[in-house]
């Protein structure tokens, strides 16, 4: 089946210490559905500076530059602090306001959009209203599947923000953390959590990711679960976007589900156990991709 996918969402460099990746939530998504073969098209903006063309390079070096990539002549290339706890877990010091908090609504955009099978977006990219009203335009003349990545970054998000875009979803992906702060007062288990969120928002397909233990997907009035993969984990920055990027490719060509899950906890497991945030497939991942 040839789904046309938009991932509409910031670029980044994450800076470890003297060492910068690029990066950026929905990016990373883009990224790795390019490497399992899916056709997917990135949306956003980067500053006129030395940073950003150097951000142009990797995206035409990954194919995914095109016209939906804008530029910006005042606001400056993100770049982000990254830092690692002993666990291996990051922080992010993000700066604002960057480029990528001014992407436009162009006819090239909007074109995309109405063409697409699905559109993928994250909670990070809409903290500015320029970017927001942009995406949230796009999702109100699509017919496309909404794909929501909670991916939530203090101070850089409101409640009410986080609410119309869950709102707008048909597929929202979070982890334990976020869906806990998302569901204030559930006092029951992930399932009652789920089920909450669900009754409230009416997503189609919710996911939480349980980082080394795995994920729990509702869909279709049932609940998937897997335990998830041991891996020695070298940084967890991606790792849900690669997860994600498997989740998506494998939903939309209606593979089993417990399939789907089963592959996209391996891929965030293998991501893992990797520095950054898009390594490239070894041969393993490939075989269990097919």
């Amino acid at each position: 089946m040839n789904n046309n996918l938009l991932c509409f969402g910031e670029v980044l460099w994450d800076a470890f210490g003297d060492v910068k990746v690029a990066g950026g939530a929905v990016m990373n998504v883009a990224y790795h559905l390019r490497q399992q073969g899916a056709h997917a098209v990135f949306a956003s903006r980067v500053g006129a500076d030395a940073s950003g063309d150097e951000l142009v390079v990797f995206l035409k070096e990954n194919n995914l530059y095109s016209d939906l990539i804008q530029q910006d002549e005042t606001l400056p290339t993100c770049e982000v602090t990254v830092k690692l706890d002993n666990d291996q877990q990051p922080t992010y010091i993000i700066p604002q306001p960057v480029s990528w908090d001014n992407i436009q609504s162009t006819d090239a955009l909007v074109q995309t959009a109405e063409k697409a099978t699905a559109i993928i977006f994250g909670s990070l990219v809409c903290r500015e209203k320029t970017t927001r009203d942009t995406l949230l335009n796009l999702l109100d003349e699509t017919t496309a599947l909404k794909v929501f990545d909670v991916n939530l970054r203090a101070p850089h998000y409101t409640l009410q923000t986080i609410e119309t875009l869950a709102a707008h979803a048909d597929v929202v992906k979070m982890n334990e953390e976020e869906a806990s702060l998302l569901i204030n007062g559930s006092k029951g288990d992930l399932r009652d959590q789920i089920n909450e969120f669900r009754n409230k928002y009416h997503a189609q397909t919710i996911c939480v990711t349980r980082g080394e233990n795995g994920a729990m997907v509702w869909h279709d009035y049932e609940f998937y679960e897997h335990p998830g993969f041991k891996v020695e984990v070298v940084d967890t920055v991606g790792a849900g976007d690669s997860f994600l990027a498997t989740f998506i490719n494998g939903l939309l060509n209606k593979q089993p589900l417990q399939e789907v899950l089963e592959k996209s906890c391996a891929v965030g497991a293998y991501v893992a156990g990797k520095r950054g945030a898009n390594p490239v497939y070894d041969e393993g991942i490939r075989e269990l991709l097919k």
